[in-house]
């Protein structure tokens, strides 16, 4: 049986891959999909030699969004029991994205819709293909989106954008996505998974200690007042000062404006 999830880990770059493989499906995930999608997550949490994620998928689709022949066998379920499916197996992959203090890039090489669109907004940057399309879906089949998108779609492109595209599921352009601010950039068609691994291997190779408390200042900040945040951050920067590559960029500063 094809693996549904691939996962590369390049310790040259320290850049890893993570590659939804339903490609006949469009990658529309399964619940045994999720859960080793999940399970990587954690791998990467512990393991501090990756440096950066990128999340791609395989064919001429980044996610489909779940695969409606599982949904079929998940409505089966009693309402008590869809409810802690969805805590203890599908809301993994967001909690350990929040957990995870390094970037995760989505490499969205075609089309994301439903909850596929959403595990690409809850990616720290998403690079697209010129060509893919982007939909909130889940109104054309009466359902309310079942893994962070009320969550994450308002905090990228304002309330109002987010409830329109939300409340009509219509279909965005991954130029009109970078407009309003869903994806960070457009690349050419065959380009994203490129773009996004340059993008990692860059951020990769800056001080690990500062990109990971950049992460965690910039998203706590949502939710902190001013003075918790600067209080916070005082501490983060009194601990970056001691980390041995700062002080040696500081001295190779020195060293350039002496020579």
């Amino acid at each position: 049986m094809t693996d549904s999830i691939l996962f590369d880990v390049d310790s040259a770059t320290g850049v890893a891959t993570l590659t939804l493989n339903r490609p006949q499906r469009f990658n529309a995930f399964t619940r045994e999909m999720i859960n080793r999608w999940a399970d990587r997550l954690e791998d990467v949490h512990k393991d501090r030699s990756i440096k950066a994620l990128v999340v791609t998928g395989a064919g001429k689709a980044f996610c489909a969004g779940g695969d409606m022949d599982d949904l079929e066998s998940f409505l089966t379920m009693p309402a008590d029991e869809r409810k802690n499916y969805l805590w203890q197996n599908v809301h993994r992959i967001p909690l350990a994205l929040q957990r995870l203090d390094r970037p995760v890039i989505a490499a969205m090489n075609g089309t994301a819709r439903g909850a596929g669109l959403d595990m690409a907004l809850m990616c720290d940057i998403r690079i697209a293909e010129r060509s893919a399309k982007f939909a909130e879906s889940y109104i054309a089949v009466g359902l309310v989106p079942g893994d962070g998108g009320c969550y994450y779609l308002p905090r990228l492109v304002g309330m109002a954008r987010a409830l329109e595209l939300l409340w009509t599921g219509d279909e965005v352009s991954a130029d009109e996505a970078e407009r309003i601010g869903m994806v960070s950039k457009v690349v050419d068609d065959g380009q994203a998974l490129a773009a996004a691994r340059a993008l990692a291997e860059r951020i990769a190779k800056q001080p690990a200690t500062a990109v990971q408390f950049m992460k965690r200042a910039a998203y706590q900040s949502l939710t902190l007042p001013l003075d918790a945040h600067l209080d916070m951050i005082s501490s983060h920067m009194s601990v970056v000062e001691d980390v041995p590559d700062f002080k040696k960029r500081v001295q190779a500063f020195k060293d350039r404006k002496r020579s």
